[in-house]
Parts: C-alpha cells; structure tokens; sequence
C-alpha cells in the first residue's frame, strides 16, 4: 500500500491540520487519530495489515507532528480536538465513517463517537477505554494544576526551542517513550522533528505537555459511552495502558464492564502501550473476550481488527 500514501493537508482556523492519507479515493473511511505527544506517523507500520479497500485518513492532531500549533491562549483538551476532527470530516465530505485512535486519541475517538453518534459506524480504541474518568474530588484540582501551567507559560518570556542532533532526539525521545523500539522512534520523528540551523527541534507544542483541563466523573463517562452507536472494539495490550497510568482500577474496570454489557468486544494482545507500532503483526495469539461467556477464543494478532471491525 506504500505507493498509495499521500499528504492531507485541511486548512482550520489558526492554520491547518496535516496528515497522510492510504488506500482508494472511494473506499471505505477510517479516520486515524494518535495518541499524545506523537503523530500520525504512529499508523505507519499498522495500516499496511488492514483491509486494503479501504481508505485511511491518519491526522497530525493539532499540536502535533507538521500540524499548526493553536494559537497563543488557547487549550489543548479533548472537546477542542473533537471539532478538531468535524473539521477534518466535513473538509473531505465525510457523513459516516468508522475512527481507530490509540491512547489520547481513543479518548477523543470515544468522546467523538458519543457526540455525533450518527456520523461514527465503527470504532476501535488501542490501548485505551474512550473515556477516563477522574475522581470527582480530584476534578477541581486537576482543572486548576491546568489553568495555572498556561498562565505560568504565558508569563514566561519567549524560550528558544533546544537543538539537538538526530541521535541526541532519538536518545530522548527513547528515554521519554520506553514503550517505543527505536525503529518506532525513528518514523515517529520523520514528522516530529524540524530541522534547523545547527541540528533539529522538536516540532510539537509545549503547551500539549499540560495537563487537559476537561475532566470527566465515571458517572458522566458511563453516560458519554452509552449515546455510543458505533460498534466497538477495544483492544487491550498486556504491558500496556495499566502499567504506564494510575487512574484507579474500578474506573477503567467499569468502562470495560459497560461496553461488553452493550455486546462490544475487549480483546487482550500481547506488547506494550505502542503495540500497534512496534509489532502490529502481533505475534502470538490474542485471547477475544466475548461479553456472552467467560472463556478466551483465540485467532492471529494480525487479523484483530480485520476480523473484529471490519466482517
């Protein structure tokens, strides 16, 4: 399919949304949407393996990879990326079509679905649950930790960006990202990195750094999830999501719970939090927990959401 890649390119606003498209002019849509502080680069290696008639739009959110920074003042947080990705849709013609979004952007793909429920058919969430709900004492805190990291920013006299070689990003984004093979740091950094005098600079936002200042109790999760049409599959990995985040366990025990009583399915791979990244043919099997019963029905790595999204 490499020959079949192209550039997006919508202009929004404050400037434009980039990204790469794969796959036939008229095939099936499937919005792409990256998790935080990475890229669209993050489908290189997956989409490859999924069904060739379709036509995948992987977007550089805002904020990230050769995509416009927001403007001055302005936050990153979830409601934000959801128009975010209603522009990206309405700019190609898209009435209907099915989301796959990794870590930060299954969370926007969830929130989306919930939204515009009729414009989503099907979704897959990588390593995430769509939704993470904080606790609700904790809700204030968090918000305000938010505001004040952007107001602090915003005092700051304008910081020249560092320099750094190639090898010295690679080295950092490494330790940042230990979940990341290097191989899988190098794609990310063909659209991560800009290079200047002296070296190359990392091309995302500072301001992506802070914390989102919307947050969401698990009975306001719960709803959001339920308005929810779209066929969902979620897929878990072993070493992944649970072991990088500390957001309490019933939380996410309870969104996971909530779609396999709507009849989505949860399935469990084998590799960490970048799975989809640094081995989508997934070796090994993958256990699919089906909502109707207790047990693990096995099948290739490599055919999960081939078989799961698209039957």
């Amino acid at each position: 399919m490499a020959e079949e890649v192209s550039e997006l390119c919508v202009p929004v606003p404050w400037g434009e949304i980039r990204g790469k498209v794969w796959g036939p002019d008229h095939g099936r849509p499937v919005l792409c949407l990256h998790g935080w502080a990475d890229n669209c680069g993050t489908f290189n290696t997956l989409i490859p393996l999924l069904p060739k008639e379709c036509r995948y739009v992987a977007v550089d959110l805002a904020g990230h990879g050769r995509s416009s920074h927001r403007p001055p003042g302005a936050f990153y947080c979830a409601p934000a990326y959801v128009a975010d990705v209603h522009r990206v849709a309405d700019a190609l013609g898209l009435k209907k079509f099915s989301i796959i979004g990794h870590s930060m952007g299954a969370d926007i793909a969830g929130m989306f679905s919930a939204l515009y429920p009729e414009m989503v058919d099907a979704l897959v969430l990588l390593d995430a649950y769509g939704f993470l709900p904080t606790d609700s004492k904790e809700v204030s805190k968090v918000m305000r930790q938010g505001m004040d990291e952007m107001i602090q920013f915003e005092k700051k006299s304008e910081e020249k960006k560092r320099v750094y070689t190639y090898e010295k990003a690679v080295e950092r984004l490494l330790t940042a990202n230990p979940t990341l093979s290097k191989q899988s740091v190098c794609i990310l950094l063909e659209r991560g990195l800009v290079q200047v005098e002296g070296g190359f600079m990392f091309s995302r936002d500072l301001r992506v750094n802070f914390k989102n200042i919307l947050r969401l109790s698990l009975e306001q999760s719960l709803e959001m999830q339920s308005r929810i049409q779209a066929s969902v599959l979620v897929v878990l990995a072993e070493d992944g999501f649970d072991r990088i985040f500390s957001e309490p366990e019933r939380f996410t025990s309870a969104i996971l719970q909530s779609f396999q009583d709507r009849n989505h399915k949860v399935v469990t791979v084998p590799g960490d939090h970048h799975v989809h990244l640094n081995k989508p043919e997934g070796r090994g099997s993958v256990c699919v927990q089906l909502p109707a019963n207790k047990h693990c029905q096995y099948q290739p790595a490599a055919q999960v959401i081939t078989t799961d999204m698209f039957p």
